[in-house]
């Protein structure tokens, strides 16, 4: 599926998994967006340049080239940036490139990849960020296995568990909020890879700071993950589009 269109682009039901992660910020009153492009960004281009005419009712007049908008049919009160980082920029240099050109006065920004998904309360994770005084802030989540499990006694199989949540196991679940001392980590060498030497140097000063979230988080990284993020939003009960307070 992205041989054609940026990961970003996949649809799950009819919208791209970015507009649901940016749906999502929006929830909870995020509405300034950088997107970091680089592969096939072209695609992102047009998606966002014509976004307001493909969620509209228009009359275009083909002779005189002009355009009378008759409804405006989304709710969408964003302001996206569509900045260039470079066809093959690692995502450290991809931010810092970002941040130089548009961080402005900002002292707090948020960032995250653009195929995960989750009903996390960002506002919460931003004020434990704010609470906390660090640099950094990330979501930690508890991914399913994607193996059955035996819990034994002996030889003997006592219960079978398939897929369980991994309680005892935390990850990286790609929603992060940095200060903008961050800069200082990165670099906007091409080479700077987000979740090598800057995030292991800000743990490594005792400046990163996790917000633990037990509930849904996935991540689209297989056919088989699209697949089952698609079914989830067919079934109506998709969790990141209704997030928990």
């Amino acid at each position: 599926m992205t041989e054609f269109r940026p990961k970003p682009m996949i649809p799950i039901g009819p919208e791209p998994i970015l507009v649901h992660i940016m749906r999502h910020y929006s929830h909870f009153g995020f509405s300034r967006f950088v997107l970091c492009l680089g592969y096939k960004s072209e695609i992102i281009r047009d998606y966002f340049l014509n976004f307001y005419t493909m969620h509209s009712d228009v009359t275009v007049d083909l002779k005189t080239n002009t355009l009378d908008v008759h409804s405006v049919d989304h709710s969408c009160d964003w302001k996206v940036t569509l900045a260039y980082t470079g066809e093959s920029t690692m995502t450290g240099a991809r931010i810092a490139r970002a941040a130089a050109r548009y961080l402005g006065r900002g002292e707090h920004f948020a960032v995250t990849y653009g195929d995960g998904l989750t009903n996390a309360d960002l506002a919460a994770e931003l004020d434990f960020h704010l609470s906390r005084g660090k640099i950094g802030t990330v979501l930690g989540v508890n991914p399913p296995s994607r193996f059955g499990e035996f819990r034994l006694e002996g030889d003997e199989l006592k219960e079978f568990i398939e897929k369980p949540e991994l309680h005892s196991a935390w990850i990286n679940g790609g929603y992060f909020f940095f200060r903008r001392d961050f800069a200082g980590y990165l670099s906007t060498e091409e080479s700077c890879v987000l979740e090598r030497e800057p995030l292991s140097r800000l743990a490594h000063d005792g400046q990163l700071a996790v917000y633990q979230h037990r509930d849904f988080w996935a991540c689209m990284d297989t056919q088989r993950d699209h697949e089952y993020l698609t079914r989830l939003w067919e079934s109506g009960e998709a969790p990141w589009a209704a997030p928990a307070h």
